[in-house]
C-alpha cells in the first residue's frame, strides 16, 4: 500500500484490492465491499497534482454469460469477501438489518460499479460535463456493440421477411403489424420527448437537449421479446395462422413499462394505458373477421388449435404481467428482464395454442403442475426455508439436557464464576463469538437468562460486619462502574469503595445482560419475524416439524400428479386433452413395451387390453415403407415402433452413465467450465442422432426431464429433508455465476431449453399422423431446423468456450471478454453440426419439408449465414442467456433460409 496515500485513499485502493485486510481496521472503520462500492475521485484541478492517482483507470470488462469468454471462475477470485449473510427471512413490511438476498453475481457487481464509476468519473468544471479519454472509448465501444446487435436483429427480420410463405402472411395481417410496429415506435420516439419535458418541468438543465445515454445501456428489453415473438409466430404462422394475432398483442405487452407514460402515480399493477395499446389490433375492422379463421395447409393436419377469441385475446395485457410477477417472485434475481418476458410469452402462448399431444402434456406438467404445487405448498416451502436458517445454538434447550448439579454447592459458589477465575471464560454465557442474534426479553431460553433488576453488589463471608469499617451504604453505592470495551480495567467513580474480586460471590452478581450489543462491544443483528417464530422449538422439535413440512410438500407432489380431478391433476388432464380419454399409465406402458412378445401375451391372457394400449404389428401395415426412408422402414417393419423407443432410452441412459463417469473423472483435474462442457457434449450424442429417428419421442423425453428438473431444483431450494442437501451437494461443483444470481441453478435448466425450443417450435409447425392410441404421435417429414438448439448449445457454444480460453487473444472491437477466436469456433461448429444433421437427414431417406431441392453449393452459402449469424448474436449479447436466445436466433435463419 503506498504510504503518501491519505487513510481515505488507502480505504479505495484496499477496495478495489483482492484481499481487503478487514482485519487490520477497527470495528467502525471496516469496509463492506460486497454490500455497495464507493469510490473516490479526485478534482480536476491542474495546480493540484499531488492528490491525484499515478496511473489512468483501468477499464471495467463488460460481463456476459457467453462461453466465448476467458473465466466465469476469475471474476469469483477477484471479488473481495462477501458480507456474512443473516440467517433468518425478513417479513414483508419489517425494516432491512443487512442484506437478505442471495450474493449477486460477478456480472451484477461489475456493472455496478461500472455505472458508479461511469457517473462518478465525470466531476463538474465551470457548469460543464468534461469526459476523459477512457470514457469516450468505452462509449464508442458501446454504441458498436449496441449498433451491430442492432443490425443482428434487423437481418434475422429481413430473412424472415423474404420468405416466400412468410411474405404471404404478411400482405393478410399487414394491418395489425403495422399496428404493432407504429405503437413501438412511437414510444420510442415519444421517450427522449418526454425526458426533456421532465427535465425542463422539473428542474433547469445546463444544456438545451438534457439527455445522456449512459455506457451501460442495455437494450435487450426493448429487442429481443418482442422481435423474437414476432419472428417465430411469422413462420409458425404459415401452418396456423391463429399464432399471429396473439403474439402481436403479446409484443405489444412485452413492451418495457418505461416506455409507457403513467396517467397516475398510484401502482395499480396493471397500466390502462398500456392495456389498451395492446387492444390496438383487435380493433381494426377486418380483425373480427380474420380471427376465427383458421387456415391448414397440409392435410390431416387437423390438430392445429382455432383462433383465441377476442374476449381472451382482450385480457392477454394482464394475464402476461400477472404471470411476470409470479415469475419475478420464484425466481428473483435468477433471471434478466428481457429472459422473463420471454418467459412469460412462451407460456401463454403454450397455454392457449398448444394441440399436440406433446405440447399438451408439457402445458399439464408446468401450469397444472405448477399451480397445484404453487397454491399448495408456498406456505410450507416459506416455513422450511425460515427453520432451515436458524442455528442449532438458538433452539430452546431441553430441561433435562443440562448436568444435574447439588444444590448446597451450586448455593455456595457458581460455577460460572469459578470458571471465570480459573480460565478466564466470561461470565456470560451468551458471550460467544456466533451469538449474533438477538430478540425481545420473552424470547429468552430460560429464567437464567434474566437480568436482575438494578444494581447489586458482591455477596462475601463478612457480609453484615463491620469490621471493615466501611458503612453498608456506601459499600451499596460503590459498586456501580464504568465498563469501557477498549480497556480491561474497571474505572471506579470518585469516593466510591473499589470491588473486591476474590470472594464467594452469589448468583445475583452476574452483569446485566446486553440484548443489542455483544460482550466485546459489537452490534447484534437482529432476526425477522419468520425465523424467530421457531426460537422457542427444541432442537427435537425443529427436526421434527422440518420433516413435517417436507412431508406435507411430497404429498402434495404426489395429489398435484395423479389427482382424479378436471383441472386439477396432471394425470387426469393428460388423459382428457392427450390421449382422447386413455389412462396414461396403460397408455405408456404399451408405448414402450408394445412390441415385446412376452408383455403382448401377458396383457392379451389377463384381459387388460382395456387399460394397457398395443400397437399393430408390423406386417400389419407393409404398404407405409414405399413412402417412407430406409431408416424409418426398418423402425417400422423390423425393429417395431416400440422396441425403437426402448433402445434410444437405453441409449440415453448409456450416453448418461459414460457422461457422468468422465465428469467424476474430470472433477480433480479440469477446471469448472471444461467439466460442464462434457454435459453439452452429451446432449449432441443423445439428441443428435435420435431426433430425426423419432421426434415426437425425443419431445416428449425432453419435456419429461425438464419438469423433473423444475422440481428437483425445487426441493433443493426449499432445503427440505431428505433430498436437499443431496442435490445441493451435487450441483455445487457445476454452477457458475449466474447461478449466483438467484435461488434458481439455471445452468442445466437453460441447456435443456435450449436443445429443446427449436424442436417444439418445429414440431409446432409439421403436419402429425398416427392411427389408433398414436394418432398425432407420429411425424412423416423431418427438418434440419429440429437440432439447430443441439447443434447451437451442445456443438457451438461448446466450442466457443474450450477454443476461446485457450487460445483466445484477439477481442471483438467492442471489447469484453469475447475473443475472435472463440466466435470463429462458434460459427465452424455449427457449421459442421448443420452439415452433419443435413447429411443424416438425406442418408436416412427423410422426406423433408424443403423437398432438398437444394444442391450442396446452395446448401452450403446458407448454413455459413446461419452459422455466421448465430455467431455474432453470441458476440454481442448482453441481456439475455445465450443457451437460450442464440439457439432461437439459429431456429430462426434456418427455417427461413429453408435449410
Amino acid at each position: 500500500m503506498p504510504e503518501h496515500l491519505d487513510p481515505s485513499d488507502q480505504d479505495t485502493l484496499r477496495l478495489l484490492s483482492r484481499s481487503p485486510h478487514p482485519y487490520h481496521r477497527q470495528h467502525s472503520e471496516l469496509l463492506d465491499p460486497s454490500d455497495h462500492l464507493t469510490y473516490k475521485f479526485y478534482p480536476r484541478d491542474p495546480l493540484d497534482l499531488s492528490l491525484r492517482p499515478p496511473s489512468a483507470p483501468r477499464e471495467v470488462t463488460p460481463s456476459s454469460d457467453s462461453g466465448t469468454e476467458a473465466d466465469d471462475e476469475h471474476f469469483l477470485k477477484g471479488l473481495p469477501a462477501p458480507k456474512r449473510l443473516r440467517k433468518g427471512l425478513r417479513g414483508r413490511n419489517e425494516a432491512l438489518s443487512g442484506t437478505s438476498t442471495p450474493i449477486p453475481s460477478p456480472a451484477l457487481l461489475e456493472e455496478e460499479g461500472r455505472r458508479l464509476s461511469i457517473n462518478l468519473k465525470k466531476e463538474p468544471l465551470q457548469g460543464k460535463r468534461l469526459q476523459s479519454t477512457a470514457d469516450r472509448v468505452r462509449r464508442r465501444k458501446v454504441i458498436i456493440r449496441r449498433s451491430t446487435e442492432l443490425l443482428v436483429i434487423g437481418f434475422l427480420g429481413v430473412v424472415v421477411c423474404t420468405n416466400a410463405p412468410v411474405q404471404r402472411i404478411l400482405r393478410r395481417w399487414s394491418q395489425e403489424l403495422y399496428v404493432w410496429i407504429g405503437v413501438s415506435m412511437s414510444l420510442v420516439l415519444l421517450y427522449p420527448v418526454r425526458l426533456v419535458v421532465w427535465a425542463y418541468w422539473h428542474r433547469t438543465p445546463s444544456r438545451k437537449i438534457p439527455i445522456s445515454v449512459p455506457p451501460s445501456f442495455d437494450p435487450a428489453p426493448l429487442l429481443y421479446p418482442p422481435a423474437i415473438t414476432i419472428f417465430v409466430s411469422l413462420l409458425l404462422s404459415v401452418d396456423n395462422e391463429a399464432v399471429l394475432l396473439p403474439n402481436i398483442i403479446l409484443a405489444i405487452c412485452s413492451l418495457p413499462p418505461s416506455l409507457i407514460p403513467t396517467l397516475s402515480s398510484v401502482e395499480l399493477g396493471c397500466d390502462p394505458l398500456h392495456w389498451a395499446l395492446s387492444c390496438t389490433p383487435l380493433l381494426l375492422r377486418e380483425t373480427a373477421r380474420k380471427v376465427g379463421v383458421v387456415r391448414v395447409d397440409v392435410a390431416g393436419a387437423g390438430s392445429f388449435p382455432s383462433a383465441v377469441s377476442l374476449e381472451t385475446a382482450t385480457l392477454l395485457y394482464p394475464l402476461h404481467q400477472n404471470l411476470c410477477l409470479v415469475l419475478h417472485t420464484l425466481t428473483t434475481t435468477s433471471l434478466l428482464i428481457a429472459e422473463l418476458q420471454l418467459l412469460s410469452v412462451s407460456l401463454i402462448d403454450l397455454l392457449l395454442l398448444s394441440s399436440s399431444p406433446q405440447a399438451v402434456i408439457l402445458k399439464s406438467m408446468l401450469w397444472v403442475g405448477g399451480l397445484d404445487i404453487l397454491l399448495s405448498c408456498t406456505q410450507a416451502i416459506k416455513w422450511g426455508i425460515s427453520l432451515a436458517r436458524v442455528p442449532k445454538w438458538r433452539f430452546k434447550r431441553t430441561s433435562g439436557s443440562s448436568k444435574p448439579t447439588s444444590a448446597f454447592f451450586s448455593g455456595v459458589v457458581s460455577w460460572r464464576r469459578v470458571r471465570h477465575d480459573l480460565f478466564h471464560a466470561p461470565v456470560d454465557s451468551s458471550s460467544c463469538s456466533s451469538c449474533e442474534a438477538f430478540d425481545d426479553l420473552e424470547d429468552s431460553d430460560g429464567p437464567r437468562s434474566i437480568s436482575p433488576k438494578g444494581p447489586t453488589r458482591v455477596r462475601t463471608m463478612f457480609d453484615g460486619a463491620d469490621s471493615t469499617g466501611i458503612e453498608r451504604d456506601s459499600l451499596a453505592t460503590g459498586h456501580v462502574a464504568a465498563y469501557k470495551t477498549s480497556s480491561d480495567n474497571i474505572d471506579v467513580k470518585p469516593g466510591s469503595t473499589p470491588l473486591r474480586r476474590h470472594t464467594l460471590p452469589g448468583v445475583d452478581n452476574a452483569p446485566r445482560k446486553s440484548h443489542t450489543h455483544t460482550p466485546s462491544g459489537r452490534r447484534k443483528r437482529t432476526a425477522s419475524h419468520s425465523v424467530r417464530a421457531f426460537f422457542s422449538l427444541t432442537q427435537e422439535q425443529a427436526v421434527l416439524r422440518k420433516w413435517f413440512y417436507a412431508l406435507y410438500v411430497y404429498i402434495c407432489i404426489v395429489g398435484a400428479i395423479f389427482l382424479p380431478l378436471p383441472f386439477a391433476g396432471v394425470k387426469k388432464v393428460v388423459a382428457d386433452e392427450a390421449l382422447r380419454g386413455r389412462e396414461p399409465v396403460g397408455w405408456a406402458l404399451g408405448y414402450l413395451f408394445g412390441d415385446l412378445p412376452r408383455f403382448r401375451w401377458e396383457v392379451v391372457s389377463r384381459n387388460l387390453e382395456r387399460w394397457i394400449c398395443l400397437p399393430p404389428r408390423s406386417s400389419d401395415a407393409p404398404e407405409t415403407f414405399g413412402s417412407l426412408g430406409w431408416v424409418d422402414g426398418v423402425r417400422q417393419l423390423h425393429i417395431g415402433l416400440a422396441n425403437t423407443r426402448l433402445i434410444l432410452s437405453a441409449y440415453f441412459v448409456f450416453v448418461i452413465a459414460i457422461g457422468l463417469i468422465v465428469v467424476f473423472r474430470l472433477s480433480p483435474i479440469y477446471e469448472v467450465d471444461t467439466r460442464r462442457k462434457v454435459f453439452h457434449f452429451m446432449m449432441v450424442a443423445m439428441f443428435l442422432p435420435a431426433t430425426y429417428i423419432d421426434p415426437a419421442f425425443a419431445a416428449l423425453a425432453v419435456s419429461i426431464v425438464l419438469a423433473l428438473f423444475l422440481l428437483l431444483d425445487l426441493l433443493r431450494a426449499s432445503q427440505l429433508p431428505p433430498l436437499s442437501k443431496p442435490l445441493a451437494s451435487f450441483l455445487a461443483p457445476y454452477v457458475d455465476g449466474r447461478d449466483l444470481r438467484g435461488p434458481v441453478v439455471i445452468s442445466h435448466i437453460f441447456l435443456l431449453i435450449g436443445c429443446a425450443i427449436p424442436l417444439w417450435l418445429s414440431l409446432g409447425s409439421l403436419p402429425r399422423t398416427g392411427a389408433g392410441y398414436l394418432e398425432g404421435w407420429e411425424v412423416p417429414t423431418r427438418e434440419v431446423s429440429m437440432v439447430s438448439g443441439v447443434v447451437c448449445v451442445g456443438l457451438g457454444d461448446a466450442a466457443a468456450s474450450l477454443i476461446g480460453r485457450r487460445w483466445g487473444k484477439r477481442k471483438w472491437l467492442w471489447g469484453g471478454g469475447k475473443s475472435l477466436e472463440g466466435s470463429i469456433a462458434f460459427a465452424v461448429a455449427v457449421f459442421l453440426g448443420l452439415t452433419a444433421a443435413r447429411l443424416w437427414l438425406h442418408i436416412g431417406g427423410w422426406p423433408s419439408t424443403t423437398g432438398n431441392s437444394d444442391t450442396w453449393g446452395t446448401a452450403t452459402l446458407k448454413m455459413g449465414i446461419c452459422a455466421t449469424t448465430a455467431s455474432l448474436t453470441e458476440a454481442v449479447l448482453t441481456g439475455g442467456n445465450d443457451n437460450v436466445i442464440v439457439p432461437v436466433a439459429l431456429w430462426t435463419c434456418v427455417k427461413s433460409l429453408g435449410v
